[in-house]
């Protein structure tokens, strides 16, 4: 079974997930803690809680996702996960960064690439990969199938969905996307999205103005 910790980072309040299990190992997915005390945050609910940290995953990599990417890696010897299309948009994230005065160092080591319906493993718990394309060109999300919850990176919001205007974005895209991996799973799917409160599946099918089939 697994627990799911947000952690709300950075000027641009993005979620920072980690998923862990009774064996007390964890997932950390999409780190965006920017400040020294948002990484202390972070570090001291993974020591207080006596997880070990197995893996590091990135939904997708525009700046505010990847901002503790480096930081993560580091401090307990992890390698990136992401999708391959997504390479592109992490070594772009620093000049964001700096667009946005935001500046940060970038992680430049080894990337491990998902694919479509690859299986992230902890423990006996497992995460499916859906390639979701669309607010970005790798954009992927993970769902736990067992459990009924998806971390959703900034694909589908409340209410609402992710931007398309950013390089690499695509409307239509985005709308299939959510349509053909999101809305056919079952409407009481937790969705925990890259920003804001979590949704459901069914709640979006009915409610959300953009994404409607």
């Amino acid at each position: 079974m697994l627990a799911v910790k947000v952690f709300i980072f950075s000027p641009v309040q993005e979620n920072t997930y980690l998923l862990y299990n009774e064996q007390k190992d964890c997932i950390i997915i999409d780190p965006g803690c920017y400040y020294d005390e948002e990484r202390e945050e972070l570090a001291s609910f993974i020591k207080n809680n006596a997880l070990t940290p197995k893996l590091l995953l990135n939904t997708h990599c525009h700046l505010d996702h990847v901002f503790g990417n480096k930081w993560i890696a580091e401090k307990y010897g992890l390698k990136l996960h992401l999708h391959e299309k997504e390479k592109p948009v992490l070594d772009y994230a620093p000049t964001s960064g700096l667009m946005w005065n935001l500046p940060f160092d970038n992680y430049k080591g080894e990337v491990l690439y998902l694919r479509e319906n690859d299986t992230v493993s902890l423990g006996e718990d497992s995460l499916e990969v859906f390639f979701t394309p669309g607010h970005s060109p790798g954009s992927v999300i993970f769902y736990c199938k067992k459990q009924q919850f998806v971390i959703g990176g900034d694909v589908l919001f409340r209410m609402s969905i992710g931007r398309t205007d950013l390089p690499g974005g695509n409307y239509d895209e985005l709308l299939n996307s959510i349509r053909s991996r999101l809305f056919v799973l079952p409407d009481e799917t937790i969705v925990y999205s890259g920003h804001g409160e979590h949704t459901t599946i069914g709640f979006e099918k009915k409610h959300n103005p953009y994404a409607g089939i």
